[in-house]
């Protein structure tokens, strides 16, 4: 009985969920001996805010130096076509410079061990050796005008370190799932071959990453033709991507902090963020320093990871989510294929129709044109963040998710394939030629070369 006084049977103790808050937060060790942990989405923010900073203040700083550098190294951006729009010589190698802003930042993210930072997993090597990978590709092409061939095998380098550690191999599961059953379902027995559904799934989402990959570094490439409009949109996306990051990690409930990749999300978000704001104010107009194919490569880079780290557990609405915020460059990229294609002129052919030309063009000047851009932008991220959120929450259907999805790219799809012919019309037009329905004007009724740019 006096036993039974002091403490009672340990039956009879309720074992209480261990949860954590801000007054109560423990190292990342505990979270394995006590059992799950779950932080509010303001808790992992101020936790990883310090990646943040330090990527805001090395870019910041190393910023003129990069300059000067480039400066001496002779690797500067002459305007020497009439589509460019400075009117004297500017430095390249701004991308080193937010090479440098992220990889301090990535480091600095391996020595949070205590808090909501410490609960999460640190970012995988396979996508630090991406960064390296894309950011020497970029590099060697502004200082020594890499052949297309050559960038184009950096970046599937870059994305086979991905695949390499099966970051973003899941994204074609949500997909393929629901056609092929289970992924240790047996497709094709023939004698020792043996393939099941997961081999699909792998060598599907391996060729999804280099799709992401070729076309987001390329995509993030081509709009990079105002000063500060690559680094700018960049800063919105990743704000927007960040929401998202922020708010799937808010509902995940850590037991095995290295089985997760909620905390690379973020740190991959804010690194980017971080960067490009260090860089903008050197980049803004009128811009003494341009990123180079060095930054809009990189850029691109880090905004398709978190992308396709939003698809961690083959959830691929939120890739869509994703892609809606990565809108813009989407569109411009479309554009200029089928621009290119209906003209019939190579995929390599510069012009100055791309759609920050024509919204200068319409706007008069480059900064007004830059905030016009800006704010399709943030209207493409706020749609994409709502969309994310609803999903996360489960208050839509994934099926809405996805007919917003097909609706707004297929109307981008639509508007590009329309000012496409046009721009053909009109070029016959001043050529003094019929529109004829062929891609390729009639040789004997055009001349071979247009009259003014497509």
């Amino acid at each position: 009985m006096l036993e039974q006084a002091i403490a009672p049977p340990a039956a009879q103790v309720p074992i209480q969920p261990l949860t954590m808050n801000a007054d109560a937060i423990k190292p990342a060790g505990d979270a394995g001996l006590l059992g799950t942990v779950r932080f509010g989405a303001l808790e992992y923010l101020n936790g990883y805010a310090a990646v943040f900073i330090v990527a805001f203040l090395v870019t910041l700083l190393s910023t003129p130096f990069v300059r000067k550098l480039a400066i001496e190294m002779e690797i500067v951006d002459k305007p020497n076509e009439a589509r460019k729009q400075h009117k004297y010589p500017i430095a390249y190698l701004g991308g080193f410079a937010v090479f440098l802003g992220v990889m301090a930042s990535i480091a600095y993210s391996y020595a949070i061990l205590e808090g909501p930072g410490g609960s999460l997993g640190p970012v995988p090597i396979s996508i630090v050796i991406g960064i390296v990978a894309i950011t020497f590709t970029g590099l060697a092409d502004d200082a020594w005008g890499w052949d297309p061939r050559l960038k184009i095998a950096g970046q599937l380098v870059a994305a086979a370190a991905l695949a390499v550690q099966d970051i973003g191999t899941r994204v074609a599961e949500g997909v393929l799932t629901p056609l092929l059953g289970d992924p240790q379902t047996v497709l094709l027995a023939l004698g020792p071959l043996v393939l099941h559904s997961n081999d699909v799934f792998y060598w599907s989402g391996t060729a999804i990453i280099a799709i992401f990959v070729l076309g987001g570094c390329n995509a993030m490439n081509l709009i990079d033709g105002l000063d500060g409009l690559c680094s700018g949109t960049a800063a919105i996306m990743a704000t927007a991507l960040l929401c998202i990051a922020l708010l799937m990690a808010a509902g995940t409930e850590i037991s095995d902090p290295f089985e997760s990749l909620a905390g690379v999300r973020i740190v991959l978000c804010l690194s980017l963020l971080g960067a490009v704001l260090g860089f903008l104010p050197w980049n803004f107009n009128p811009a003494i320093i341009f990123l180079g194919d060095c930054g809009s490569l990189l850029i691109g880079y880090l905004v398709v990871v978190s992308i396709l780290l939003l698809g961690e557990q083959g959830d691929t609405h939120l890739v869509f989510a994703g892609l809606i915020i990565f809108a813009l460059p989407i569109m411009d990229t479309a554009l200029a294929i089928l621009r290119r294609k209906i003209a019939g002129v190579p995929m390599s052919t510069a012009d100055a129709n791309h759609i920050h030309h024509i919204v200068k063009r319409a706007t008069g000047g480059v900064k007004r044109a830059v905030v016009v851009l800006y704010a399709i932008s943030i209207a493409f991220g706020v749609l994409g963040v709502v969309l994310g959120a609803l999903a996360i929450e489960q208050i839509v259907r994934l099926r809405i998710l996805y007919s917003v999805s097909v609706v707004l790219f297929g109307a981008i799809g639509a508007i590009a394939l329309k000012v496409a012919l046009r721009n053909r019309w009109s070029t016959q037009a001043a050529a003094g030629v019929a529109p004829v329905p062929s891609p390729v004007p009639n040789a004997d009724s055009a001349p071979a070369t247009p009259s003014k740019p497509i």
